[in-house]
């Protein structure tokens, strides 16, 4: 099941230059401000920068709906058509991320929580 869409990453080649932006068009400062990802948490929204995932096959944002059962939803995805592009990964503290591209090219991400 989903539980809505709450977090866009950008892929981006300048990590320092994308956070200055975001930070002045967000008007806050970065909860997360790593070399991998920067994160910010603006309007419930989280908006994430990635240096890498360009080379991830990201070709712009991705928006990532949270779900409760990642791989269960992911496994739908792939039967339903599209195309796996990033497949599970912990990105720390047990979320999971992982991304597909449907039939017209866009790329759909999911993101799973840790269990409270």
């Amino acid at each position: 099941m989903a539980t809505g869409l709450q977090t866009i990453i950008y892929p981006v080649k300048d990590l320092d230059r994308a956070k200055a932006l975001f930070g002045a068009l967000l008007g806050v400062e970065p909860y997360a401000d790593e070399p991998y990802y920067v994160g910010f948490k603006a309007a419930g929204q989280d908006i994430g920068l990635d240096p890498n995932g360009h080379g991830k096959g990201m070709t712009g944002p991705v928006p990532y709906w949270h779900v409760t059962d990642l791989r269960e939803r992911l496994v739908a995805l792939v039967a339903a058509g599209a195309e796996l592009i990033q497949d599970a990964q912990d990105v720390g503290g047990g979320r999971l991320i992982a991304f597909v591209k449907d039939a017209d090219g866009n790329l759909v991400g999911l993101l799973q929580d840790p269990a409270a």
